[in-house]
């Protein structure tokens, strides 16, 4: 089964993710120049989210280059451990096939040269073994490497890490080797880009010192570049790949192992993945990336979000060669869409009329479930149209056909009115009311 997320979102004035010269990303696409915020980018703040990360995670992941000085520091509590603390530690990853960066910092003198992503119980567990090897008279770095070991080969399955995946690159003759830490992200993230054509701003501006002599000019002078955007974005998320992150791999089909498996752990990686599936959706509507925000507060909110749940397994599609061509009017008001005269109304009736275009061409058979807090404004509709592409009449007007199996103007997933959240869920086969607090901790349930 493939869960696919479609977004139109209008963004005000802003620099959301930026360059490495400080400007607004951008990319070219339909021989224009786009604005773009990249997959990256738009994952982080997501996973990040507070309504991704307290309402969802039991556990939660954690990457760091840091995971030898973090350890160190959870089992000294302090921020300055002893040297031979974090020497045993070192030796130990060293051991397992992870070393340290060859050029130190004074700031960071033991980052591992590699990128980590554990869950946090996991680095709990890490410690207590440290703790536990540290108070010997001759601790092992061989047998603490062991342990660590162990715990790695059970640290995969947790939502964000079942999202996002985890590639690790191993010295092959270290004990880490031996284990299967690579995991395939279950989720597929688009670049975000404008539906029509960008050209980035500069803003000129200055600072004041308030204790400035009269007339003794700006305290400081500077520039900086912005943008404004009306975005695609698009989300695919593997069902099946989620749940078998989440249940950890399928024992050998003979044997109690694998009875286990089927009967106790599928079941219940399956009602924690209808929760992920749940609180990632909304945590897509609801959070927008930081960069700068202190400084544009352009926290919009979606117009339009397109659901589309396969259940037959069939091969994913971005939507976004709607926009190939750039948002332009799609026809004459009243005979097309409400609203086809302003940048959002034009790119929800070009991403309508791709999708019904699509799916005659295809023959795909899918559900799809529209959500618009404004839906009067902004339905999601197609045309059916002559050979040679002219719209086909009815009555005197354009023959418009709805493309959603069904719509809402309510986001859900809060808890108080149902909304669109609720009937992803329900297509999925899950009632969001007895999974949605699959991920919490059993005191915050409580």
């Amino acid at each position: 089964m493939l869960i696919e997320i479609h977004m139109i979102q209008n963004h005000s004035p802003s620099n959301l993710n930026r360059d490495d010269q400080g400007a607004p990303k951008t990319c070219v696409f339909g021989g224009v120049p786009r604005a773009r915020i990249s997959s990256q980018c738009l994952k982080r703040s997501i996973r990040r989210s507070p309504e991704f990360q307290a309402v969802l995670e039991k556990e939660g992941g954690v990457r760091t280059r840091r995971l030898i000085t973090v350890l160190a520091e959870e089992v000294h509590g302090a921020s300055d451990p002893p040297g031979e603390l974090v020497k045993l530690i070192a030796k130990a990853f060293e051991e397992g096939g992870v070393k340290r960066v060859k050029r130190q910092t004074a700031q960071e003198p033991d980052n591992t040269n590699i990128l980590l992503f554990v869950p946090r119980s996991s680095i709990a567990r890490m410690a207590d073994v440290v703790a536990a090897e540290s108070r010997k008279k001759k601790p092992n770095h061989e047998a603490l490497a062991h342990a660590i070991t162990d715990i790695l080969g059970e640290s995969a399955s947790v939502p964000d890490i079942a999202l996002s995946g985890r590639m690790t690159e191993l010295d092959r003759e270290g004990l880490f080797a031996k284990l299967n830490l690579h995991v395939d992200a279950s989720l597929s993230a688009a670049h975000a880009i404008s539906t029509h054509r960008v050209v980035n701003e500069t803003d000129y501006f200055t600072a004041v010192d308030d204790r400035g002599k009269p007339g003794g000019g700006v305290a400081h002078p500077d520039e900086a570049m912005f943008n404004s955007a009306c975005f695609y974005k698009y989300f695919s998320l593997d069902w099946d790949q989620l749940v078998h992150n989440l249940a950890g791999s399928e024992p050998d089909p003979e044997g109690d192992a694998h009875k286990k498996w089927q009967d106790e752990l599928k079941p219940e990686a399956e009602r924690l993945a209808a929760a992920t599936l749940g609180h990632f959706l909304r945590a897509a509507a609801v959070t927008t990336p930081t960069g700068k925000q202190k400084s544009s507060a352009a926290y919009n909110r979606p117009d339009g979000i397109l659901v589309e749940v396969k259940k037959k397994r069939k091969p994913p599609m971005s939507y976004a060669n709607a926009f190939a061509e750039p948002a332009r009017r799609i026809g004459d008001p009243p005979d097309d869409a409400p609203d086809a005269l302003s940048l959002v109304g034009r790119s929800i009736a070009q991403l309508g009329d791709h999708v019904y275009s699509l799916r005659r061409a295809f023959e795909i058979g899918s559900t799809l479930l529209w959500y618009s807090p404004e839906l009067w404004r902004y339905p999601l509709q197609g045309w059916e149209r002559e050979a040679d592409g002219r719209k086909r009449k009815e009555k005197g007007k354009d023959k418009a056909v709805p493309v959603a199996h069904d719509c809402f103007d309510v986001l859900g997933g809060d808890g108080k009115a149902p909304g669109l959240v609720e009937a992803v869920l329900r297509e999925v086969g899950f009632d969001w009311s007895e999974v949605k607090d699959a991920g919490r901790r059993e005191s915050e349930v409580s």
